[in-house]
């Protein structure tokens, strides 16, 4: 049985092809220039990244203590990404996503289970390996701007703090601090200050700051939640170039529809654990019109657990116990004390 579940027939939606913004002029022909550009060459040699998923999250569990209560975040939650993937977490308030970025960010520690990221233990580490794991493993662009970025410095040397942290040499910072600029579209724009920059130009700098240290994997906590539609949709489109030619993963969290319909993986979480997924691969028709072919699937974890989605179930008034039904390509799913439609009660 596979480990998603198709809940019927996928979803079409016609979208028109997407240029490069042209905001940034030329930057996929810089990216393919700058595959061999500049570097962050820090005292020693960073370990390749192992074989595999670059995520792997089993069985996870936190509990927050609240005076005398106990809070359960996440209920033994399965995630895996595999290397190069852009995913999106969505999740209403209290679903637990939040806690799980901060997990995989390694601000916090899980109460059980196993989180495995690029190679790296998170709930294994002691306080100072988790200091460079976010370092030199994560980027990091969070939707407040002012924690992207320090007031008081400009935009050129704001990226060029993560390298300066790790010991990168004054000439490579400063040749890779310029590439990232000249990469994000703010090339004239690095003697700045973030008050001195609209709100898309500072997500921007954030992005090349998040970036500095050429890091495993970028996460994203609503990165375009304080910004207008057509400012959002030019840093997304960043994002998604960021991705695509430099192969970094990233993982968005969001509350935001429209920049979860924008990624090949969407990832529902609901109460502490992933429900849902949403598969999308772009498609020409015959017409010679672009779209997007979205696939929702139901999350089979490790011990065969199904959440079925909250419609299903207020639809078909299903309560407490269901009865299953084993067929030979699938398996049905009734309401307890309900005939199988034939007019008899499943076996």
């Amino acid at each position: 049985m596979s480990d998603r579940q198709d809940f019927g027939a996928p979803e079409i939606i016609d979208l028109p092809a997407r240029p490069v913004a042209t905001s940034r002029i030329g930057v996929e022909e810089q990216v393919h220039r700058g595959m061999d550009a500049p570097s962050p060459h820090r005292p020693g040699q960073r370990a390749p990244l192992p074989a595999g998923p670059l995520i792997q999250c089993d069985g996870v569990v936190k509990i927050y203590k609240v005076a005398d209560l106990e809070v359960v975040a996440l209920q033994g939650l399965d995630l895996t990404v595999e290397p190069g993937e852009f995913i999106a977490i969505v999740g209403a308030s209290g679903s637990g996503k939040s806690t799980l970025l901060s997990i995989l960010g390694g601000l916090d520690v899980p109460s059980a289970g196993r989180v495995v990221v690029a190679g790296h233990h998170v709930g294994e580490m002691g306080s100072a390996e988790r200091t460079r794991y976010r370092r030199q493993v994560l980027g990091f662009v969070w939707q407040q701007t002012a924690r992207n970025l320090l007031p008081y410095l400009t935009a050129r040397e704001n990226v060029e703090l993560p390298m300066l942290l790790e010991g990168v040499p004054r000439n490579d910072r400063a040749s890779r601090t310029s590439w990232l600029l000249d990469l994000v579209g703010l090339a004239e724009r690095g003697d700045h200050r973030p008050s001195q920059l609209s709100g898309g130009e500072q997500q921007r700098v954030a992005i090349a700051v998040a970036l500095a240290n050429e890091p495993a994997l970028l996460l994203a906590d609503e990165p375009t939640g304080e910004l207008d539609t057509n400012t959002a949709h030019d840093v997304f489109e960043l994002l998604r170039t960021v991705n695509r030619l430099l192969g970094l993963t990233i993982v968005v969290v969001t509350h935001d529809p429209l920049v979860s319909e924008q990624v090949s993986r969407t990832i529902a979480i609901r109460d502490g654990r992933t429900s849902t997924e949403t598969l999308r691969r772009r498609a020409i028709s015959d017409a010679g019109h672009h779209h997007v072919i979205a696939e929702e699937y139901a999350v089979l974890d490790r011990v065969g657990r199904l959440q079925l989605p909250r419609s299903h179930v207020e639809e078909l008034g299903l309560r407490q116990r269901v009865r299953l039904v084993l067929e030979d390509d699938h398996i049905e799913i009734w309401p307890d004390g309900a005939g199988n439609g034939t007019g008899e009660t499943p076996r």
